[in-house]
């Protein structure tokens, strides 16, 4: 039987009928949560919250980077960015440098920005094939 709270539910409802490109959008702004916490930390001196949200950055781009398509030439670019992130992500957490959690965290709000935009650009083509076939 599930435990779920009605808001647990419906997040997990918005994860499982979610579109990729959708998915892959709430993976990069989970990044730029979990970093921003880890930031919150870092000025709190609060040194295992900023342990534990660098992971979990960590843990989205690495799942980013495992399911990348290879196929495709934009993925070689994509991973090679996803392995800065990470470089990146190791070196915050190692060194507990707000530097470089704030250069983290300027990247993964690119991602998410650049995300939006290309989410925009395939709606619009899609209702372009749909109107050129109705």
């Amino acid at each position: 039987m599930s435990t779920l709270n009605p808001y647990q539910q419906y997040a997990q409802n918005q994860i499982t009928t979610a579109p990729a490109e959708e998915l892959t959008l709430m993976l990069y702004k989970g990044a730029v949560k979990f970093i921003a916490l880890a930031m919150k930390g870092l000025e709190e001196k609060k040194l295992d919250q900023v342990n534990e949200n660098i992971i979990r950055a960590q843990d989205i781009y690495s799942e980013l980077l495992a399911t990348l398509d290879r196929q495709y030439d934009i993925s070689k670019n994509l991973a090679q960015l996803y392995d800065f992130m990470l470089h990146i992500l190791t070196q915050a957490n190692v060194k507990k440098e707000m530097n470089l959690l704030k250069q983290a965290s300027d990247l993964a709000k690119q991602f998410v920005e650049t995300w939006e935009e290309a989410i925009k650009i395939y709606r619009r083509s899609q209702g372009a094939k749909r109107s050129e076939i109705g």
